[in-house]
Parts: C-alpha cells; structure tokens; sequence
C-alpha cells in the first residue's frame, strides 16, 4: 500500500485471478496498491520511466485478464473517504474512487438521498461509475454526478471534471473512447434529491414491488426489490450461489435505430418466433432509437442458461452473465462470448459488444 508522500514499491507476479470477480486472469508483472492521488502519479510516473504500460485496477467487477497476465504495472486504486454536503436543496454526495459502491448507494437510501437506489447490488468501487457510466433499471450514474476528480497522466496534474466534460453515453465515457488510459479516477461526486421520490421505470421492479404489496414505494423498497432481482439472477456477489464468478452482463444491450428494430421484429413473426399479439422487447433510448434486451436475442439464437464451453458457461440464471463453473481460463471466457456474438449476429443482424474491460484479449 503506497500512500501520500511513500516511494513506490511495486511487487512482483502478483496473481489478477484473486483481485477480479470471474475469478481468472495470470500474474501482473508489477502491482502497487495506492491510496492517494500523490501516489496515483508517482506510480505513472514509475512505469512511465520504465515504458511499462499500465492498468488501472479498481474493484475487478468489470475485468477479464488474460491468462498470460498482464506484462506492465498494475495501479490498484484504494483511495477512500466519503464527504456529504446540502447545496441548492440538494445533496453533493462525493466518494474516493476506492470505496465500495453497494455501502455508498445504501447509505444515500438510508438517508432519503434519491438519484442512485436503482444501483444497489453493483458490485465494484466508486471509480467505475463514471468510466462505465454505471447504470441498471432505468438509472445511469451520469443523471447525477456533478464532477469527476482525476489524475491526468499527460501532464501529471490533478483536475474537476464537470459531468458535460465526461462525455457519457449508454455504458460508456471519455475515459473509455478517447481518453483511455490519460486519466486515473480518484473520486466522484453525485448529486442527489433529499426526500425525493424513487425511480420505478422497469416491469422488472414493477413485478417486485407488487408481489411484496408495495403500492407507493418508499427509496428503501426499490434499493430491496432491486436486490431481490439482481439475486434471483444471480448479479449479486454470493460465495454460495454456483453462478457468482462472473463480470455481470457481459454484453451491452445493442442500441438500433427504430427501423431496424421494426424490421427485426417483422422478421420474427414472419419465422413464427413472435406470435402476431407479441413484442419483442425494447425500450427507448438517444435520438430516437431502440435499446434491444440482448439477453433476449441470446436465448432467441438457441444458446440456453447453463450452456458451456469448456469450464466456461452461461449462468443457469441469466443469460447475459459468463460464469467461471470452476477452473475456467480466460480463452474458454472469450471463446464462449464469441460463439454468443456469432449466432446473435447471424440470426439478427446484431453484433454485440462487449461490456468488461479485455485485458490482452480480443474478440
């Protein structure tokens, strides 16, 4: 652990598969564990003097390392510290990018902080929220961060970040286009309405609140129906359930325009998979377009829960998670997510993308 003013000490063939929730990846040839925006650039700096190239390592929720590793200097981001502020009738709510991101969203719930309850259940740490533009069930994170704190590594300085700057779109940002790899995130700062109402936007959740007699949810109800179908699909972190090593959704909901949704739905009921009264799903999205529920194209091209390739397989609970069933490699993670984007593609059109970060791994 390197802290404010401490030299930078890496260590050596520090094993990724323990450090990542799929539970796969080889050793990092350099590691440092670091707990303030100091020792974020000075680690840079170390590796930049050594032309090692970097990864930046936060919670591991979102990550499939190689089986080879990673062969330049791994920065484990660690910085902590949670800070509470009124502003305007709201609440500036700012986190260190090395707290964890479940604790956060709970304690806003707790509070009658609304703008993040539809997050609970997310595994990882703050500093993800924004490169991912972190979202589940109607809410995205960029709806209220105000400001992103980072560690420029193109001139080793420290800036604020306004949410306009950020560059957010459907699971994506700045930091994940264009500035991949220049900025280091050290903490966010989200916007939040005290006493304001929850956000209830998916049947899902809908489905959850009626069945436990929620007519007028309170915050506290929808972070408790979230989680209730997070773990019916096995998306919480559980050491019990067989299907818990995973990255989450693997694949990101495609987003088309409204005619090729139109077309692909026309085609499903020409072929008899949509019955004449059915809809496939969809939901809006930017400029008019459709987002497409890629777990239901999945399970449409004939790849069903609990199919597997090698120790690698599709979560016996949802079709969008890659779960480690026991001793899987990361070839057998990538080889089962390109027989899933191949036959979604050839039956639909549809080329989905990948949602974790691929560290020496391409699809």
């Amino acid at each position: 652990m390197v802290g404010p003013g401490q030299p930078v000490v890496p260590e050596s063939g520090v094993s990724l598969a323990g450090l990542s929730t799929l539970g796969i990846g080889g050793p990092a040839r350099h590691y440092v564990r670091v707990e303030s925006a100091e020792a974020v650039l000075e680690a840079a700096r170390w590796a930049k003097t050594r032309s090692l190239p970097l990864l930046v390592l936060g919670g591991g929720s979102n990550l499939v390392v190689s089986d080879e590793g990673f062969a330049g200097l791994v920065l484990h981001v660690a910085i902590r510290g949670v800070d509470a502020r009124p502003t305007d009738g709201a609440v500036e709510l700012t986190a260190g990018a090395g707290e964890a991101w479940d604790p956060l969203v709970a304690r806003a719930v707790a509070e009658g902080w609304a703008g993040i309850e539809c997050l609970s259940g997310i595994p990882g740490l703050v500093g993800a929220t924004p490169m991912q533009n972190v979202g589940a069930y109607g809410q995205d994170v960029s709806e209220t961060i105000t400001r992103v704190r980072a560690a420029d590594l193109t001139g080793g300085a420290i800036v604020d970040l306004a949410a306009a700057e950020c560059g957010f779109g459907y699971r994506d940002s700045r930091f994940k286009r264009e500035d991949r790899g220049r900025y280091v995130i050290l903490a966010v700062t989200y916007r939040l309405r005290p006493g304001g109402a929850p956000s209830v936007r998916y049947p899902d959740i809908e489905r959850a609140l009626a069945e436990r007699g929620v007519a007028s949810p309170a915050l506290s109800d929808v972070r408790q129906a979230v989680i209730e179908v997070r773990r019916r699909k096995s998306m919480v972190i559980d050491p019990a359930d067989p299907n818990h090593r995973s990255v989450g959704s693997f694949f990101m909901n495609p987003v088309v325009g409204p005619a090729r949704a139109e077309q692909i739905e026309a085609g499903l009921r020409r072929d008899g998979t949509l019955a004449p009264a059915d809809r496939m799903p969809s939901f809006p999205a930017s400029d008019g377009r459709r987002k497409l529920s890629a777990a239901w194209l999945i399970e449409r091209s004939g790849l069903a829960r609990g199919h597997r390739r090698g120790n690698a397989g599709i979560s016996t609970r949802h079709t969008l998670a890659i779960v480690n069933c026991g001793g899987a490699t990361a070839r057998e993670v990538v080889a089962l997510a390109r027989e899933i984007r191949d036959r979604v593609r050839e039956r639909f059109g549809v080329t989905l993308v990948p949602e974790p970060v691929l560290v020496g791994l391409e699809l």
